[in-house]
């Protein structure tokens, strides 16, 4: 697995400061962040596969993505936080090119990408987050606001969260709460769109310039969704702890629940009962995508973080998920920061991540047209996966280097490579330069 732009920020009152009768001192408080901070965040993804569920689990996964962003965080006083989050996502994808893979100027086929308008797009999104500090610290409340946009779809997302430290500061729970409300703008298979309630059938401009080969009686399920809407309810809890001078450990638990159109409706399904019909080198869809209209998910996890000596910190963490389409899921991960001078760190890791299939799940040409639901999309099949990272990061604590009125603090560069056992693999690299404003 998105060009409005509107906030609604509600601000809370705070306390200035504490005067001291007995002796007129003034004591303040420490602020919260003592002045504005800027990140500039950029990444770069590649993949590459042979499983793209645009053409039903068959052909070309290529695709390429540039993610850049930038996080304004404002001191509105000494006790909150504006933080601005804008950014946008420019991709070229082979496989979703494949959505109309007639208008491109060689013949049709899966595994080569079709050089028409939906061979790219671009996601934009804009979120508002306030956070609201207690005098004392030790309670957190924050609000937050997103919109996003993509070519087919619109989304709305809010929620909020509130943090509780106890224990000088060695116990925090908190509780987030989120909501978000998607509409889609349907985009269909385009040999399936002639069979719409108001098509024309084997009588379309389609079928009249090309010829059908195979099973020249096509006649598809098509399934047009009248609900394009899906909205989707989380409720996340984390428990961390302090364990000992070099221990913190924390336990989390995630619940969500989605409802509306959970299919993806672009994406083809070929039967083990129909015989094949093909347009040069692409096989025409026997249906589109259908899954359930809701989905619970469950997810519990856990970290564990130790400090070895001032070279060494190991970071651990492991999730259990389930859902009711039946995927389970297994996440490790390992990171080990190590500092190799005042200034630099680098910072190896590896994730090892294993699911089974969705229980409507099958590959090319292995469903049914019997069947109730039915999806080729391998992101729900049964899979491990490996991803090998090494991070580096530069810290400058007195922000020595300046352009214009903005004084660097930190750089951050990440490589990492990723690999499923279905085949697919992808490279990932990003960087962060963090800024305080002076």
């Amino acid at each position: 697995m998105k060009q409005i732009t509107f906030i609604i920020v509600s601000l809370f009152g705070f306390a200035g400061f504490a005067q001291q009768a007995t002796d007129s001192v003034a004591t303040y408080k420490k602020r919260v962040l003592e002045t504005t901070e800027v990140d500039f965040l950029a990444s770069y993804y590649t993949q590459d596969g042979n499983n793209a569920a645009v053409s039903g689990g068959i052909g070309t996964e290529k695709l390429t993505d540039v993610t850049p962003t930038i996080v304004v965080s404002i001191p509105l006083n000494d006790d909150d936080v504006l933080t601005i989050d804008g950014g946008v996502s420019a991709y070229t994808s082979a496989s979703s090119s494949n959505i109309n893979p007639f208008d491109g100027n060689q013949p049709a086929d899966p595994f080569v990408e079709s050089t028409g308008a939906s061979s790219s797009d671009m996601w934009t999104n804009l979120t508002g987050t306030f956070t609201h500090n207690s005098d004392d610290r030790n309670k957190i409340w924050s609000t937050k606001l997103s919109v996003s946009s993509e070519y087919d779809y619109f989304s709305l997302g809010f929620g909020g969260s509130y943090t509780q430290l106890f224990n000088e500061k060695n116990t925090e729970i908190s509780v987030n709460v989120n909501v978000y409300l998607d509409t889609w703008n349907s985009i269909y298979p385009y040999e399936l769109r002639p069979f719409s309630e108001n098509g024309s059938g084997l009588n379309s401009n389609l079928f009249n310039a090309h010829t059908i080969t195979g099973n020249t009686n096509y006649a598809p399920i098509f399934n047009e969704f009248s609900d394009e809407s899906r909205n989707s309810y989380s409720l996340g809890l984390s428990f961390s702890q302090i364990l000992s001078k070099r221990a913190q450990g924390s336990l989390l638990v995630d619940v969500v629940q989605q409802q509306g159109l959970l299919s993806t409706p672009f994406q083809r399904v070929y039967f083990a009962d129909v015989e094949d019909s093909f347009i040069e080198n692409f096989q025409l869809a026997d249906a589109n995508e259908l899954l359930p209209d809701t989905r619970f998910k469950l997810a519990l996890g856990g970290r564990l973080n130790y400090y070895l000596n001032e070279t060494f910190v190991f970071r651990t963490y492991y999730r259990f998920y389930n859902d009711d389409w039946g995927i389970t899921s297994h996440t490790a991960k390992i990171e080990i920061p190590t500092k190799i001078s005042s200034k630099f760190t680098i910072i190896p890791s590896y994730r090892f991540y294993s699911q089974s299939a969705a229980d409507y799940f099958a590959p090319y040409e292995q469903h049914l047209s019997t069947d109730q639901f039915y999806t080729s999309d391998y992101d729900l099949s049964k899979f491990t996966a490996n991803q090998y990272g090494l991070g580096v990061t530069y810290t400058d604590i007195f922000t020595g280097f300046h352009l214009w009125k903005l004084a660097l603090k930190s750089i951050d560069l990440n490589y990492h490579y990723y690999e499923r056992n279905t085949g697919l693999n992808a490279n990932i690299i990003s960087g962060g330069f963090n800024f305080i404003v002076y």
